[in-house]
């Protein structure tokens, strides 16, 4: 898709009397271990960063650069985390919308519209659409792509100092094949996600 047409669907939400529009994602709502991270960005109008795009399309070096210069540049940003414990008492949906939520809630100037990436919204607080694939399609949701994925990375980074023996720099928390051989190992931590080991267990694996 054309850079330009990263803004064709808030165009439309400023035709129907929107203003402040922001962008909604989140990122981890698949691994076994760690935060759901969400993130929600309102840039300036028009502007798209240079080789902005769905996170997960993008190399480390690429999310990094453009998570410095989203930073710098938007209206507002903001980034927030629901933990593991959260996510087993009301599930990865509800704790992904709940992130986003949040996220949407914590920007300063306040959005007063908001595009959500995927096709489920219960709970988000705000006026608000959502985008079924958002993130390819709306500059303001792939720049939260970004800042959420990033975000979360770093979180794993700095968890993987904090119990080193699952190894969360190289997979971040996702379903590895070394990673359940680690979970064989070692067992769970406290920020693994229990309801995400059920099947695990289930099966007859133990530490």
């Amino acid at each position: 898709m054309e850079q330009s047409d990263l803004w064709a669907i808030e165009s439309q939400c400023r035709l129907d009397g929107a203003l402040m529009i922001c962008g909604a994602d989140e990122a981890g709502a698949g691994p076994l271990a760690g935060d759901v991270y969400a993130a929600a960005v309102i840039l300036p109008w028009g502007w798209v960063p240079e080789g902005l795009n769905d996170s997960k399309k993008l190399t480390p070096k690429q999310r990094d650069r453009l998570f410095d210069e989203i930073r710098e540049r938007a209206v507002a940003w903001a980034v927030t985390s629901v933990d593991a414990t959260t996510i087993d008492e009301i599930n990865i949906l509800s704790a992904r919308l709940l992130a986003m939520d949040r996220a949407i809630r914590a920007l300063d100037p306040a959005a007063d519209f908001a595009l959500i990436d995927g096709n489920r919204d219960k709970g988000i607080s705000y006026p608000h659409r959502t985008v079924i694939k958002g993130d390819s399609l709306s500059a303001n949701i792939a720049a939260a792509s970004v800042l959420a994925k990033v975000s979360r990375d770093r979180y794993m980074e700095e968890m993987a100092k904090v119990y080193p023996e699952y190894e969360f720099e190289r997979h971040k928390g996702y379903p590895t094949k070394r990673h359940y051989e680690l979970l064989r190992q070692y067992g769970p931590c406290p920020i693994h996600r229990k309801s995400f080991l059920k099947k695990f267990y289930a099966s007859g694996e133990t530490p």
